[in-house]
């Protein structure tokens, strides 16, 4: 009709009960499959803590080394606690005694704690980066 007027009060762009498009069904609040905000959420947390494994396994390769470099006090409850969490860190590849490269001769305990711990623990680092893109959105 034109020219019809509409009543006082009511909103002409308001829509009425009846008045949905065809063929849109309205959403249902609270349910579905998971929304990919919470999923990018959840890998950006995963890839973050894998980066932080990664990270403090490279530290203490590194700290270990250093340990061993200066002569550190073996019997002191830190220095140990160091020592032993890189030999469990190592993988059996880095290690002082059979590691990837085996020095002889004077200083040899050092220069193998340097060389095999220094490569563990750029290993470490470098994976660390690749699990961490590859794992975050």
């Amino acid at each position: 009709m034109v020219g019809a007027k509409k009543p006082a009060g009511e909103d002409p762009s308001a829509s009425k009960a009846g008045d949905s498009e065809v063929g849109t069904p309205a959403p249902a609040a609270g349910k579905g499959p998971r929304s990919t905000p919470d999923v990018a959420r959840i890998r950006t947390a995963v890839a973050q803590v894998l980066w932080l494994a990664c990270l403090v396994a490279a530290t203490a390769l590194a700290v270990a080394a250093l340990c061993i470099a200066v002569d550190a006090n073996q019997s002191n409850g830190l220095v140990t606690l160091v020592l032993d969490v890189a030999r469990v860190v190592d993988l059996n590849v880095f290690t002082l005694d059979d590691g990837i490269m085996a020095f002889t001769g004077d200083n040899a305990e050092t220069k193998n704690a340097l060389i095999n711990y220094g490569l563990g623990a750029a290993f470490y680092l470098v994976l660390g980066r690749v699990l961490e893109r590859l794992v975050r959105p």
